[in-house]
């Protein structure tokens, strides 16, 4: 193969994206590289493999690249225990408030024993609600449960008897998902039935010692809404490791509240994750080219 790189962790720009794909048979693109219409029609006729080194996919243009006849590389699994320790790791943070504690340390708070300061919740003996019971969904819960969780509910587009049986998780609507869970971990993929469906309703149904926690895409929630039951104590915590736009501007009105933590979209970042994901996306990239079945190709 002849390869042309963008050699820089900061994103192609755009102008050069264009250019650059034009008459190009493969392309290995990141989260961060928007692969639509415009970009598919620069690339002309020779493309005929898209490879994401990425499990989310919402940056393709999917109808336009399925009307073309592209086929289509990603990197599910790979990434699904990073992910469910992030998760864990951001969940426990939010609710034990240990952001909020280092900095006491930091700026003098700390000056003796109090018996209700930095108090948060506990996961022993709560309910646990999930929002996608996918592949990072069931990796959470079964981190999840030796914690001592009392229940566990989820909720999805359809119920999944076989990989609820783990962890006698009940399939429930969201509402009462909202309304009966401690926790409520998102971690579904981000569709037109799931955009903006964390919202005000969702949060005015949570119990206000609630701790939500969203791992997934930023867009599943309206961080408007989210920022009005923070503000007014209508959920007790919430800890973000995606988020609209991404950067979130440093002046967003999130990053003023104590009671959310937010992280920059760090899930999968483990050294060994990542080095799995690339070389699973070039080897998709590769057999695509070569006309072979990929490790792991998004059927569209």
């Amino acid at each position: 193969c002849r390869v042309q790189q963008w050699d820089s962790e900061e994103p192609v720009p755009r102008a050069e994206l264009l250019a650059a794909v034009a008459g190009k048979r493969g392309l290995l693109c990141l989260l961060s590289d928007r692969i639509d219409r415009e970009v598919l029609e620069a690339a002309g006729p020779g493309l005929k493999v898209i490879s994401t080194m990425s499990v989310g996919f919402d940056h393709l243009a999917l109808d336009e690249i399925k009307k073309r006849g592209i086929r289509v590389g990603y990197t599910p699994d790979v990434l699904t225990d990073a992910t469910a320790e992030l998760t864990v790791a951001l969940l426990l943070a939010v609710c034990r408030r240990l952001p909020e504690a280092v900095e006491q340390v930091k700026n003098g708070g700390w000056t003796t024993w109090k018996p209700l300061w930095m108090c948060g919740y506990g996961l022993s003996g709560s309910t646990v609600g999930i929002i996608g019971l996918g592949r990072i969904g069931q990796a959470v819960a079964r981190r999840l449960k030796p914690f001592g969780v009392k229940k566990f509910l989820y909720t999805g587009s359809q119920p999944k008897p076989e990989s609820a049986a783990e962890f006698e998780a009940e399939f429930v609507p969201l509402t009462r998902l909202a309304e009966e869970s401690d926790f409520v971990v998102v971690t579904c993929a981000l569709t037109p039935a799931t955009q903006g469906m964390c919202n005000k309703d969702l949060f005015s149904r949570m119990k206000n010692t609630s701790v939500f926690v969203n791992t997934s895409r930023g867009a599943v929630v309206n961080q408007e809404d989210l920022y009005d039951a923070l503000a007014h104590g209508r959920i007790a915590a919430a800890g973000l490791d995606v988020t609209t736009p991404e950067p979130l501007p440093t002046d967003h009105p999130l990053l003023s509240l104590k009671n959310c933590v937010i992280l920059p979209h760090v899930g999968s970042a483990t050294y060994a994750t990542r080095s799995t994901m690339a070389v699973l996306a070039a080897n998709n990239l590769l057999a695509g080219l070569q006309g072979q079945p990929m490790p792991h190709e998004l059927l569209l």
